[in-house]
């Protein structure tokens, strides 16, 4: 059965048998379209699994996402697939996938060979991916949230002087430094793929070929798809990009306030999180270096 079947049938069975308000049903299927939107290519619930679910909670996790977000979302699909198991749609059985407890993590990220191979990953030769190429130079270089950088106009990056001026959450204004490299690809794109969109006078720096701003899960897909080809194993999201900037930063001596300026986090509790990470690091290098001896 295709998967938009599934859903329009579940949505329906909420509506009609559960008697779920319209808010309530709005709300599920938002869930599910947002975990249906990470399942590239799969179009038919005959390749639905339950590993998709661990995996999704993974990412949702790496995304900064609180547990008790998670547990919801997770409820939500978990109940979905029951419903395709009691049809006989699929026969997978999701009761023994536990939800997260903890509501602290560590979010994951990359090395700094690892942000290289990925940035390295899209082809310029091609208009998608030489938007690609920049999009991901920009979001490494400033450690923009992906809301920041899909919603980004021309005028908010000022080239001479290497900085971007972002309205990020209550439309608070911070000015982020960003380099010469990013700069460079960002001219490279609006000179060439952007002046080539049939979108080129819309104020939104980065379009997709309808000349309409990109979407997140269409980002977050591409995102895997440059980590795959780059030999990337780990599950990463367009966030990933966010916590690897803020963390090599700490690592070469950035001071935490700084950090946290960058980063646009009201509370510097929130950007300490990233010094646990780099001592994490440090310490599991130690320990390597410790057994090699």
């Amino acid at each position: 059965m295709e998967i938009n079947e599934a859903l329009a049938r579940y949505i329906q069975y909420l509506y009609v048998e559960k008697g779920l308000s319209q808010e309530t049903i709005k709300s599920y299927d938002s869930d599910l379209t947002l975990f249906m939107a990470t399942l590239a290519g799969i179009q038919d619930t005959r390749d639905l699994h339950s590993h998709d679910i661990t995996d999704f909670m993974q990412l949702q996790s790496h995304c900064g996402k609180s547990a008790r977000t998670i547990n919801r979302r997770l409820s939500v699909i978990r109940q979905f697939y029951l419903f395709l198991e009691r049809d006989g749609i699929i026969s997978e059985h999701v009761s023994k996938i536990h939800a997260p407890k903890e509501a602290v993590f560590l979010p994951s990220y990359l090395t700094m060979e690892e942000v290289e191979q990925l940035l390295e990953a899209p082809n310029r030769e091609k208009d998608d991916e030489m938007r690609d190429k920049a999009m991901i130079e920009v979001m490494y270089a400033s450690g923009l949230r992906v809301s920041e950088l899909l919603s980004l106009s021309r005028g908010q990056i000022n080239f001479e002087k290497g900085l971007v001026t972002i309205y990020g959450k209550g439309n608070k204004e911070r000015r982020v430094p960003i380099g010469e490299f990013a700069l460079d690809y960002v001219k490279e794109y609006i000179k060439g793929a952007r002046e080539r969109n049939i979108g080129r006078h819309s104020k939104y720096l980065f379009l997709n070929k309808f000349g309409k701003p990109i979407s997140r899960q269409y980002f977050f897909l591409q995102i895997r798809k440059y980590a795959k080809r780059a030999g990337i194993t780990e599950l990463i999201s367009p966030h990933t990009l966010r916590h690897s900037f803020a963390t090599h930063l700490l690592e070469n001596g950035a001071e935490l306030r700084a950090v946290q300026e960058m980063l646009g986090h009201t509370n510097i509790a929130t950007t300490q999180i990233y010094t646990h990470i780099s001592r994490k690091r440090i310490l599991s290098a130690f320990d390597l270096y410790s057994k090699r001896k």
